[in-house]
């Protein structure tokens, strides 16, 4: 399996087979000759997918070996991050952001901002739809507006997760009778077959029937998997035995912070493991994780095929990343209601005409960046009100970096920075400040902020997270809360 590089930020990428006009659009050369056929674009999206279960090397991770064929065809950015959110639903924030291109708590204000993009026309798939794409979506949305005025074909609409299943909390659990794969019990399972599996149908469907060489399309796919309950046929379970599977590193059987910051036993993502975590819980958890992740693979698995029948995949762009990451053990945590890596970066593969395979580029990015990105390549000048930035510089070497540094949030009670290699977090209820070493300590677990040394980092960051504040729009003054750092 593919090898993902970790923490050192080094650009190594070649972009090839593309055509740059006057205009600054990039076109792809498919036979040589000058063409100014616009590419098709799949984006293809997970929710609760953690950056390191793709492309491992680790036999006990996940096997995606279809997601792992796009990343050897294509490029991968290993350090996508996701801002965060302003409430337990991370992937409302991450998914307004992406549609809206704005930043984190510009995404949300005013409340009727995306009712508002919608009707102004102002939404990704609409602006994609005005540059000449017929516009495709099925899966999960999870936004304010209409899907059905901003995509011109809607198959299956899928709320933010399957309706909740009683028995998949606070487990395992003694005579526990939840399975993941007894479709009796409801949820990924309502009305019979696996909503993965019906998404992927939707898409193999469009591509056979609809889709053609004449007209770009735009699909959007958004699977709701590996979200909870993580459910997946029993032969996907039966790939991970139970004595296989390791405790993750940063285990932890509660995490010190956790009612400080929100992630307490009142949180519904919290809720699904007992407290405090114990080995044997965590492994149950993980081994389900990582089957769903597998029947997600073999999903998307389909829908490369059938772009493959359709002779499409010359012309066209496949986008895989997800809304954010997961813990499932790490720090003692479940969720993705936090700061950590595992929960803020999530995969980020693109392969088509002009991407050079088998590269990586480890400058960091925001999953959002793709929004503009798809814009550049449609020929559409991108509004000044999108603030995510394009990756077609990078990809073209024109820059190294599209950020000097990575911000995240999470309501009122954490913040974070990541630069140059370093994390600072702050918990501003309890006045706590974390300091990581991301290429020295990946996992997050040797907290480096009572050190003298890093005393003067530590008011750098701090200067640089405010400014981060101003322009992601966040209005929580953290000054008062840790003077020492001003």
């Amino acid at each position: 399996m593919l090898s993902i590089p970790g923490h050192a930020f080094v650009l190594r990428i070649y972009i090839g087979s593309f055509l740059v006009f006057s205009t600054g659009s990039l076109v792809p050369d498919l036979s040589g000759a000058e063409v100014d056929r616009l590419p098709n674009i799949v984006f293809i999206f997970a929710d609760d997918l953690a950056y390191n279960t793709v492309g491992a090397t680790d036999t006990q991770q996940p096997k995606t070996p279809h997601l792992d064929r796009l990343a050897r065809e294509g490029t991968v950015f290993t350090h996508a991050y996701n801002q965060g959110g302003w409430h337990g639903a991370i992937c409302v924030a991450s998914r307004s952001m992406l549609n809206t291109g704005r930043f984190l708590w510009r995404a949300r204000e005013p409340a009727n901002r995306l009712d508002q993009e919608r009707i102004e026309g102002r939404l990704w798939s609409q602006y994609l739809k005005k540059a000449g794409y017929t516009t495709f979506f099925s899966g999960k949305w999870h936004l304010e507006a209409d899907v059905e005025d901003a995509f011109d074909v809607v198959n299956h609409v899928r709320p933010g997760m399957p309706r909740d299943t009683p028995q998949s909390y606070n487990r395992p659990r003694a005579n526990d009778l939840w399975k993941a794969w007894d479709k009796a019990q409801g949820g990924y399972w309502e009305a019979g077959r696996h909503w993965s599996e019906v998404l992927a149908s939707d898409a193999c469907d469009y591509l056979t029937k609809v889709a053609g060489p004449k007209e770009p399309f735009f699909m959007y796919l958004a699977f709701n998997a590996p979200h909870d309950p993580r459910q997946a046929p029993k032969h996907f379970l039966d790939l991970y035995p139970l004595e296989d599977i390791d405790l993750p590193d940063a285990f932890l059987s509660e995490y010190p912070y956790k009612d400080a910051i929100g992630c307490g036993e009142q949180l519904r993502d919290e809720k699904l493991g007992p407290f405090p975590r114990t080995p044997h819980a965590i492994k149950v958890h993980r081994q389900e994780y990582f089957a769903i992740i597998s029947h997600l693979d073999a999903q998307i698995g389909r829908i490369l095929k059938a772009l493959d029948q359709a002779q499409l995949r010359e012309n066209t762009l496949v986008i895989f990343s997800a809304d954010h990451g997961l813990a499932v053990g790490n720090h003692g945590l479940l969720g993705k209601q936090n700061m950590f890596d595992h929960s803020v970066r999530v995969p980020f593969l693109l392969t088509g005409p002009g991407i050079r395979p088998g590269e990586s580029i480890s400058t960091p990015i925001y999953l959002q960046d793709i929004m503009p990105t798809t814009l550049e390549l449609a020929d559409v000048v991108v509004p000044e009100h999108i603030q995510f930035r394009s990756l077609l510089p990078i990809l073209r070497m024109q820059r190294e970096h599209n950020y000097d540094a990575i911000y995240g949030a999470y309501m009122q009670s954490q913040r974070m920075i990541t630069k140059d290699g370093f994390k600072l977090i702050l918990y501003p209820s309890i006045k706590k400040v974390l300091l990581y070493d991301l290429q020295s300590d990946p996992d997050e677990m040797h907290d480096l902020a009572d050190e003298p040394e890093q005393k003067e980092r530590l008011r750098t960051l701090f200067a640089n997270l405010l400014k981060l504040q101003e322009q992601t729009g966040d209005a929580l003054d953290l000054r008062p809360y840790f003077p020492e750092l001003s």
